[in-house]
């Protein structure tokens, strides 16, 4: 059976205009690969507009990544936010990158080297991880990559530009969630390095939407795993060396 992508792509964005949840993409809408789960996303992020930035991880250090495109009316430079825009609340520490300069697709392949020459800056960052179905995780991996793999918001601090420095894999992170340290540790991306992600994104990840461009940002996994918290709710994810953010959801 053909993949029904516009059918699936529009009840993503009823969801998320409505405020309804799905118990589930409609029969004949449902993505069975890796290769339809990306074409539904994508039909979804051309009708949100302009990509703004791009979420990548991955479950290990030589898993296949994963991504998503994000746009600017998920990417927050804020420190508050009304628990309205959210299903629910998932807290996750990460690293960002903005990039500097575009990385087309056409000019590559690029190396470790050349994907980090291309970025201006680095920032803490909290993704809310959150839904358009029903129940968080209910639903077959698929559909989850379809629906923007379980994006909510980005919120950014303070771009650091002398980066250089720092190394994410031996970089430390704290999570700190309504005045209680959650997590406290070492590096913590279950892909281990970032940077490979970064480089993944460039060459492949990113191809069928344009590539990278000058502007956006690339967050790369959590370092502190998921932590669902219920609103009024306050956290702060703090990497020495490279900065703070924090957010209150109420």
């Amino acid at each position: 059976m053909t993949l029904d992508i516009d059918a699936a792509a529009a009840a993503l964005l009823g969801a998320r205009r409505s405020g309804t949840r799905l118990d589930a993409l409609p029969e004949g809408a449902r993505p069975g690969s890796e290769a339809e789960a990306y074409a539904v996303q994508d039909a979804v992020a051309r009708a949100l507009g302009p990509v703004a930035g791009w979420k990548v991880g991955a479950p290990s250090a030589t898993a296949t990544p994963a991504r998503a495109a994000l746009h600017a009316d998920t990417i927050f430079e804020t420190e508050r936010l009304p628990a309205s825009l959210f299903h629910v609340i998932g807290a996750e520490a990460e690293i960002a990158y903005r990039f500097g300069r575009d990385l087309p697709p056409e000019a590559g392949p690029y190396d470790r080297d050349a994907v980090l020459a291309a970025v201006a800056t680095l920032h803490p960052a909290i993704e809310i991880a959150d839904t358009r179905f029903a129940t968080f995780g209910a639903v077959d991996a698929h559909s989850q990559r379809a629906d923007q793999q379980n994006h909510g918001v980005l919120v950014l601090g303070p771009g650091l530009i002398e980066w250089r420095g720092l190394d994410p894999v031996t970089q430390r992170v704290r999570l700190t969630l309504d005045g209680q340290i959650r997590h406290d540790k070492v590096g913590g991306n279950s892909a281990v390095d970032p940077v490979r992600l970064l480089v993944w994104l460039a060459n492949e990840g990113a191809r069928s939407l344009g590539g990278i461009k000058a502007g956006q940002v690339v967050t790369t996994g959590s370092c502190t795993g998921t932590d669902f918290v219920t609103a009024p709710s306050r956290m702060t994810a703090d990497f020495p060396g490279l900065g703070s953010v924090t957010l209150a959801i109420e």
